[in-house]
This record gives structure tokens, sequence and C-alpha cells, in this order.
């Protein structure tokens, strides 16, 4: 396209911006004074325009998930047992520490986040969430922070971010489903966990974060965090978010003075 006519073609679009009037003298002069630059600073201002456009299509059609099927009343969602993913006879003489060695060089390659629990870690971790079954999760992102909902439900913690969860509640699709498997937990005393989260929205650092937040709250007795829960629960006007961005701020300070001493 030769200059008069790409010059042509940009008026065109502008003419009909409806604030193409209040700047109309001042396009003008530019245009008679030096039209390539005036041209290539329309150009650079539609190509900032665009960027823009797409960043938003791709946020919406990122968002644009569908609910998983409602669950009929009265079923349960079955669990998921050790030796679906394992082949538990092939472990029973193994120690604790060599499951836990197997465990992790099992889920090092795959996409998810895995782990491993006392007894009583995960005891007061469930009993816990019987109590405060969904709770608030802040998750550090370049931009700022994003609310992370997780559900408690058997043995398994379904995480799911707060506007899908506003949109579709209890169906809402998860972002991070963790999962605890406790059939060594008498014979080795431990609990083995494995995390799959959804790549699309979490990197495993970020998954990995979550899992370590949710611990904070659910298996350790720090007196503001049981407020935060007991309240969010019971008392839910009360509730403010910015508390749980300020509480990951003071534990982010403890793990670095921590560090520091170390």
């Amino acid at each position: 396209m030769t200059s008069r006519a790409r010059l042509e073609k940009v008026l065109e679009e502008l003419q009909r911006n409806p604030y193409y009037d209040k700047y109309a003298q001042k396009i003008a002069k530019l245009q008679q004074t030096s039209p390539e630059e005036f041209l290539q600073r329309v150009e650079q201002q539609e190509k900032k325009i665009h960027e823009k456009q797409e960043k938003r299509e791709k946020a919406a059609n990122f968002y644009q998930t569908e609910a998983k099927p409602a669950l009929e009343p009265g079923t349960q969602t079955k669990e998921t047992r050790l030796d679906s993913i394992m082949k538990v006879d092939m472990i029973k003489d193994k120690s604790k520490e060599e499951i836990i060695e197997i465990w992790n060089e099992y889920h090092k390659q795959k996409d998810c986040i895995c782990g491993t629990m006392t007894p009583e870690q995960y005891d007061k971790m469930f009993a816990r969430g019987k109590q405060y079954s969904t709770f608030l999760l802040p998750l550090p992102r370049e931009q700022g922070y994003e609310f992370i909902m997780c559900q408690f439900y058997g043995s398994e913690v379904h995480m799911t971010p707060l506007l899908w969860y506003q949109t579709h509640k209890e169906n809402a699709p998860e972002c991070l489903t963790m999962i605890h498997y406790t059939e060594l937990r008498e014979d080795k005393g431990i609990i083995l966990m494995c995390g799959d989260f959804d790549t699309k929205l979490l990197r495993v650092q970020e998954a990995q974060c979550l899992a370590n937040e949710l611990q904070l709250y659910y298996c350790n007795d720090h007196e503001h965090r049981l407020q935060l829960l007991e309240m969010f629960t019971n008392r839910p006007d009360e509730f403010k978010h910015m508390d749980l961005i300020a509480q990951l701020e003071t534990i982010s300070l403890e793990l670095n003075n921590t560090e520091t001493k170390r």
C-alpha cells in the first residue's frame, strides 16, 4: 500500500472515532506539516490498542471454562486408592525413607506436585478441614495477587480460582487437586500426597506455594491464621481479603529471617 493510500485509510478510521472532532485541528495540522510522522504515530497507537485487545481476548477465552457435571443428590466421589497409581505390593518391604524417595522420583517428571505427611499432620489438617471446609488462599502474581478457593472433600483438597467459584460454585473446574493416600499410615507411618494442577493456570512453583499455604493454615496452631479461618467461616461480614495478603507477606518475612540466621 502506498503512503497516500495508507494515509487515507488511517484518516477514514480516525473519523469514525467519537473523539475525532475534539482533536481535528491538531490532526489536520500534523497531517499537513509531517504526514509521515502523523501516519507513524497513528500506527503506533493502533498497535498498542490491538495488543491490549489481544490480551483481553486471551484472558476471556482462558476463563470461558465449563462447569463440572453436577453430582446427583446422595452420590459420593469415589476415593482414589494408592494401588491405582503404584504397585503397592512392591513397596511393602521398603523403609519409610525408601518409599518417600520412590514417591518423589515417580512424580519428578510429571505435571504435578507431591509430598508426604505424618499421620498427626494429616489428622490435624482434615479435622480442621471439617471445621473450616472452605477457605481462600492468596496466590502471588506478577500484577498482584489472585485469590484461590480451596475446599476439603474426603481425603482430597480441591482448589479453584475465586472467579470460577463465583460462576460455578461447587462444580467449578479445579486448578489444583490434592489427593492424600492413607494406605501406608499404619505400617509405615506416612501419608502420601499428589497434587495435579492445570498447567494453563499454574506453574509448578505456584502449585507448591498453594500447598505450603494450605499447611500453614490447617496444620499449624498460629493464632492469627486460626482467627482468619474462623472469621471466614463464621463471620464473613468481618472478613477482609487484605488480611490474607498481609499474613502471607508476614510469612515471607519469617522465612527470610530464618534463612538469614542460618
